[in-house]
């Protein structure tokens, strides 16, 4: 039977082995990727996870000096970027009349917006497809922008409310006595004070939409526009035979995200407590 004494260290024995656990489940194949990009296919069969033997560079060389690369980059950075500008932009000023004003119907309309989170997005593919086309936003990026940030706005909408709510009241006071209206509060005093809020929201939308792979398949015909993960399907369907090229490849479309959550992590963990914080 295990003592009382024992019992914290026997917890904390078997939290730190379900981190190394699911560590490794992460760690595993990412090194796996990145090593097997420097290898042939003869290496990967023989010494999948192991060190290469001689290196080979020339899977990431070649992918970094091909220009299609450089264009689905950008095509992913446009529409991620423009997305989150759409998305927090439109869900701040949701967040705003719902956090401050107080109006016959806010608490059905907001739980419309949580609704919104049950709404898997493969269901509306086919109904928006339709309608895309009869706008004829097909083979255009706002076809998927715009829904990217339909998409997004309800847990936008839930996190920067839940902010919102924890500015004490007396701060909208005193900016009114100080000569700022409902917008001038809002711009001039709310904004600048929810910057962490801000912040958690656009990392949210900025990774979602960079990992948006079946909107553009959907969307883009046109190979101009593709973005990374579409890339990385046509670029696997082109070098099936080449596993080692296929893993450099998609080790290079996953670099700008984990290097753009690596410097927005603390953030993002920062923004999200406070908001449930509050």
């Amino acid at each position: 039977m295990t003592s009382p004494t024992n019992a914290p260290r026997a917890r904390r024995l078997v939290l730190h082995l379900v981190c190394v656990a699911v560590g490794a489940l992460i760690v595993v194949p990412v090194w796996f990727g990145v090593l097997g990009g420097f290898k042939d296919n003869g290496q990967l069969s023989t010494n999948p996870l192991g060190w290469p033997d001689p290196w080979i560079t020339d899977n990431y060389t070649g992918i970094l000096g091909s220009r299609v690369f450089w264009r689905q980059l950008g095509n992913s950075v446009l529409i991620a970027v423009t997305s989150t500008f759409v998305v927090v932009g439109a869900a701040a000023m949701a967040a705003y009349v719902f956090a401050r004003f107080a109006f016959r119907g806010r608490e059905l309309l907001a739980t419309l917006f949580a609704v919104g989170l049950m709404f898997p997005f493969a269901v509306a593919i086919l109904p928006l497809f339709v309608l895309l086309r009869g706008m004829g936003l097909l083979d255009n990026p706002l076809g998927v922008i715009l829904p990217q940030a339909a998409f997004g706005l309800p847990v936008t909408v839930i996190i920067l409310r839940q902010f919102f709510r924890t500015i004490p009241g007396e701060v909208e006071e005193a900016a009114i006595l100080d000569g700022c209206g409902p917008f001038g509060f809002f711009w001039r005093v709310l904004l600048p004070m929810a910057r962490p809020a801000l912040a958690t929201v656009s990392v949210l939308a900025i990774v979602t939409s960079w990992n948006n792979f079946m909107l553009p398949l959907v969307v883009f015909t046109d190979q101009s526009w593709w973005t990374l993960p579409v890339g990385v399907q046509a670029f696997q369907g082109q070098y099936a035979d080449d596993t080692a090229r296929v893993l450099a490849y998609v080790v290079l479309s996953m670099v700008p995200a984990l290097g753009f959550y690596a410097v927005a992590e603390r953030q993002l963990v920062g923004g999200l407590a406070g908001s449930v914080k509050g």
